[in-house]
């Protein structure tokens, strides 16, 4: 069972790898990149922030959320068990961030489920996929 979710964590650490980079630069793809662009535009305007009175740059956004996709994703994939469960922590807010955003713009149900199926995997991980080392502790 360990080896079903290290293939799992190991999958959803690229695609977060990728998904940010995709953020990133429009050699990867100039259409996605100028669609997230503009959808950035939208998702600053709903920011989860934005009734205490913090506004951000759609770009700087866009940056910002890549970056920590790209270095969570790759840390969850191929860090340390410690920074495994800190990038797994850090995606999942950025998932319930990303589903409060879908929300609030009024987006259809089916443009949520990436998130949350992103979000679901990162739960069961955290609480499933972190392996038998309860189990050690006794036998020690």
């Amino acid at each position: 069972m360990a080896l079903v979710f290290t293939v799992i964590r190991v999958l959803l650490g690229l695609f977060f790898t990728l998904a940010g980079a995709v953020k990133l630069t429009d050699q990867i793809s100039e259409d996605v990149y100028k669609q997230l662009r503009s959808q950035f535009v939208q998702f600053a305007e709903v920011f989860p922030l934005h009734d205490l009175g913090v506004q951000p740059d759609p770009l700087l956004y866009l940056q910002v959320t890549g970056w920590v996709e790209l270095l969570a994703g790759l840390l969850l994939a191929f860090g340390p068990r410690l920074l495994q469960t800190l990038s797994n922590l850090v995606l999942s807010v950025i998932m319930i961030g990303a589903l409060f955003t879908l929300i609030k713009l009024g987006e259809p149900l089916s443009m949520c489920t990436p998130a949350t199926v992103c979000l679901g995997l990162l739960l069961l991980l955290i609480l499933r996929g972190n392996g038998p080392r309860g189990r050690r502790d006794k036998a020690d």
